[in-house]
């Protein structure tokens, strides 16, 4: 595979399961009434879970991205 399409793929995936996991957190802390839509709980929620998402997507990133033989 290009390594161009490769990156991009891998980024895209890692956004992907950042907006998800982030949104059924958000999701379950909304229902229990840790906060309110729109407020600074909701935009910590995301944000912690992206930065969850670009410490793993950058460590994993050697698995996933190495040269091919």
């Amino acid at each position: 595979m290009n390594p161009t399409l490769k990156g991009v793929t891998y980024v895209s995936v890692w956004v992907v399961l950042w907006g998800t996991a982030a949104s059924l957190a958000d999701v379950v802390l909304l229902d229990r009434g840790a906060y309110e839509a729109g407020t600074i709980g909701q935009g910590i929620t995301f944000a912690a879970y992206g930065i969850a998402a670009v410490v793993l997507a950058v460590r994993l990133a050697g698995r996933f991205l190495k040269p091919e033989p």
